[in-house]
């Protein structure tokens, strides 16, 4: 009776051990995806903020008049070739 009493505990005491030896290789697998996971992050927040940055310095006033000045041929309007519409007045 003890002998077997005795088998049934280690068998109880392996079954434990091992999963005791899963869990924590899960938890080392887990870690270690979430840490790519936030390396991934990182790495888009750092593309992000370089695009926020190109789209302002595409965007800014003086890149876009000098574009259409030099590739559409436009020019500046002076005071004097501006002509005001008015309805109803004669």
């Amino acid at each position: 009776m003890i002998t077997r009493l005795n088998l049934i505990l280690t068998t109880l005491l392996v079954l434990c051990a091992l999963s005791v030896i899963n869990a924590q290789y899960q938890a080392r697998r887990l870690f270690i995806e979430l840490e790519r996971a936030q390396a991934g992050a990182r790495q888009h927040e750092i593309e992000w903020a370089q695009l926020q940055l190109d789209q302002s310095t595409l965007a800014k006033h003086a890149r876009i008049e000098e574009q259409a000045l030099r590739s559409l041929n436009m020019v500046s309007v002076h005071a004097g070739q501006i002509q005001y519409i008015t309805v109803g007045d004669k």
